[in-house]
């Protein structure tokens, strides 16, 4: 929501002080009019603050994770703003359990609201976007828990709004693990540290780089803009820098490995992984099999080369599947002389490829990059499961990466990418 300075109450007294101005100036010399200033006014109609006894009443009545920002004072100022009587919510499956206890919160604190619905389909990212189906359950807005921005929310079929779900940690003990097992391996100089996680972790990022530097480390926070400063999608990864890698570490705050993987498999040149997990409160060193995923998706490609008929996969889930990509693809498809069909799909799994593995030569889904990457053997052991990246290559448009490219949602992304210039309003591009 987008708010202005104040609306002017007296526009005729402002009139007749500017006017003043200038005659008083022009009687002494001639100057320049004073320059028109147009002031954005505010919206007058913004909600009322919530009660906040009443807000912290029902908070205490919820049983609501204390160390979870649901950000509920915001989502009802939302709801009140707009005046919606019927929302959706959205949310990963580890938050799913709740739904209704959150359902039950917004509806006993924003008065004009009668109706919740949760979506209760596969969340795997703020990819997974369903505005559509919010939309043809008659919501007014839909509110996604769990993930940053991904899709704009002017591309989104009704207003949306996007809740983190930030949670609160012990950052001591994330910095205190870290420096007992770097210093008692490092010899003389203390290594640099990048420090990257899930958005959930933003704010303990910032928090722990403090800690770190009075420690005696070297830190930064990278960031793949438009993402914020130290955020990983399972997609999408900042590279870091080349001449600081032999002296760096990366310290990855996440409960599980996938965004790890990700900046794993696009920066190659750093040899050390930590994951602490803020639910087990541990740290583990980790690594990753380059040389084998790098060999498994050449094979693929190669295999592709020779393909004439494709097979293309457009994602349906949520907002997964982004049309611009698509048009791009059938035009690099008919340029090549290549056949293909287009199958829409919520989720690629074997048993729906196999039906159709005596129809095509090779597949291209434009889904989720990682399910080529970490499943595209598994999900058809006939025939190839490439990405829009490794189309480009299999079709001789750019040559295999040294580093494999996790930018998918990144503003420096390729062509295949969701944010390149051509592809960031996901339009179909008529030929």
């Amino acid at each position: 929501m987008t708010e202005g300075t104040p609306k002017d109450t007296k526009p005729n007294t402002m009139k007749e002080e500017a006017t003043c101005e200038t005659q008083a100036s022009s009687s002494t010399k001639r100057t320049k009019a004073p320059r028109r200033i147009n002031r954005r006014r505010r919206n007058t109609n913004k909600a009322p603050p919530v009660d906040p006894v009443l807000l912290e009443k029902t908070m205490r009545e919820s049983n609501l994770p204390k160390a979870y920002s649901f950000e509920i004072q915001k989502t009802i100022q939302r709801i009140v703003n707009i005046n919606a009587s019927h929302i959706a919510l959205q949310m990963p499956e580890g938050l799913l359990l709740y739904a209704t206890v959150l359902s039950d919160v917004l509806q006993r604190l924003a008065p004009c609201l009668e109706q919740v619905s949760i979506l209760g389909d596969v969340t795997y990212g703020a990819c997974c976007i369903d505005d559509l189906g919010a939309q043809a359950l008659g919501a007014q807005l839909l509110v996604h828990y769990g993930h940053s921005c991904l899709v704009p929310i002017q591309h989104t079929a009704i207003p949306c709004l996007y809740v983190f779900v930030e949670l609160t940690i012990d950052v001591p003990h994330v910095v205190d693990c870290l420096h007992l097992t770097v210093a008692a391996s490092s010899q003389e100089k203390l290594p640099h540290v990048y420090l990257l996680g899930t958005i959930q972790f933003r704010h303990s990022l910032t928090q722990a780089q403090e800690l770190l530097i009075e420690k005696g480390y070297e830190t930064s926070i990278p960031q793949a803009k438009p993402l914020s400063p130290g955020e990983v999608l399972g997609c999408t990864s900042p590279v870091l820098a080349e001449d600081t890698a032999a002296d760096s570490i990366v310290l990855f705050v996440a409960d599980g490995r996938f965004h790890l993987e990700s900046t794993m498999i696009s920066n190659p040149q750093i040899s050390m992984f930590y994951r602490y997990d803020p639910y087990s409160k541990t740290l583990t060193e980790e690594s990753y099999e380059h040389e084998k995923m790098k060999d498994l998706r050449q094979v693929a490609i190669q295999k592709a080369k020779s393909a004439k008929v494709f097979g293309i996969l457009l994602g349906t889930l949520g907002r997964q599947g982004n049309p611009a990509i698509l048009s791009k693809i059938q035009e690099k498809l008919k340029r090549k002389g290549k056949r293909y069909f287009i199958m829409l799909v919520s989720e690629i799994t074997p048993a729906k490829l196999a039906l159709l593995e005596g129809k095509i030569d090779a597949w291209v889904q434009i889904a989720c990059p990682r399910l080529s990457v970490d499943w595209g053997h598994h999900l058809s052991t006939k025939r190839p499961v490439l990405n829009p990246y490794e189309l480009f290559v299999c079709l001789e448009e750019i040559s295999f990466q040294t580093n494999y490219p996790m930018d998918y949602y990144s503003n420096a992304g390729g062509p295949w990418s969701n944010y390149h210039e051509t592809n960031k309003e996901r339009e179909v591009v008529m030929s």
